[in-house]
């Protein structure tokens, strides 16, 4: 048997063996610096809202969708809360303005808290029970554990989630005089604050009315964009539970350069103030142009 000649472009099997793990360290190195690419690119994309109905958000930020108080539930598949307004009405008021598919596939949900018009039973049936959700405190941790929810987290005031800082902040749920009246049905309540280095700070208030705890985080967090529950959510005898007019002005006014979105209206049956009417006080109050009110199932870019 003779030996095939040695020529200078012929390797040898060593030779051979380490170009071959060069090629496949290489192509590692670049499926990495793909993932890595892709990954900074979706963190990079323009940051949208989506107004689904009542309280219920979409928000695409940083790359990492959310779905912030969901609720799911069919139009008036609740009766209306008692001793409230319009109580005999049934929730939803209106039906979820996009299948059901789109609003669930998200990578988290956010719970404010638990009141039925923020986290319904469809919800609760509906979610991917693997899927983070983050919960304002224990108690409400430990709920969403015993409906059967894996991975139930903590939002603090240092939380992160994929590159995207989270924030809790605190609000009040009414009055002094309507807490001391409704401790164990108002309870505590959150927001939080949203923040990236390719994005505006966001700040989600939640079900407060104007307080000193909004007040702080705005001139702690100084948001470029502020989501008001705006519906005016009113309990026969007592003043609204969350905001309305009085109270999105006094956000305009702690925050002039902020746009403020109004959420959670026209949707269940205590909240008494319309878009319309909302549209109309804040073109008498000269805030009209930092105000946007949008539809349900409207998408916003932030």
């Amino acid at each position: 048997m003779v030996d095939a000649p040695h020529t200078p472009n012929a390797l040898t099997r060593r030779q051979a063996i380490a170009l071959g793990g060069g090629a496949l360290l290489a192509s590692a190195t670049l499926l990495a610096s793909g993932s890595a690419a892709a990954a900074a690119e979706r963190s990079t994309r323009g940051a949208s809202l989506t107004q689904v109905r009542n309280a219920t958000l979409r928000i695409d930020y940083g790359g990492i969708r959310f779905l912030v108080d969901p609720l799911l539930g069919d139009k008036d598949a609740y009766p209306g809360f008692e001793g409230t307004a319009n109580s005999q009405r049934r929730n939803p008021l209106v039906p979820l303005p996009m299948p059901l598919a789109s609003i669930v596939d998200v990578d988290a949900v956010i719970v404010t808290h638990l009141h039925p018009d923020h986290w319904d039973e469809a919800a609760q049936a509906k979610l991917n029970k693997s899927r983070p959700i983050f919960a304002q405190n224990a108690a409400d941790a430990t709920q969403l554990r015993s409906a059967g929810f894996s991975d139930v987290r903590l939002l603090s005031e240092n939380t992160e989630f994929q590159g995207v800082r989270l924030n809790r902040t605190g609000g009040q749920h009414g009055t002094d005089a309507a807490l001391k009246a409704l401790p164990q049905i108002l309870g505590p309540v959150s927001g939080f604050v949203m923040s990236h280095p390719a994005h505006k700070t966001l700040y989600v208030a939640g079900d407060t009315i104007w307080t000193a705890e909004v007040e702080r985080a705005i001139a702690r967090y100084s948001p470029d964009v502020i989501v008001l529950n705006a519906g005016m959510a009113t309990v026969i005898g007592l003043d609204p539970i969350i905001m309305g007019p009085t109270d999105v002005l006094a956000v305009h006014r702690a925050a002039p350069n902020a746009t403020l979105i109004a959420s959670h209206m026209e949707a269940v049956n205590h909240c008494i103030l319309s878009r319309a009417d909302l549209r109309a006080f804040s073109k008498r109050d000269g805030y009209d142009q930092r105000l946007l009110i949008p539809a349900d199932g409207e998408t916003l870019v932030i």
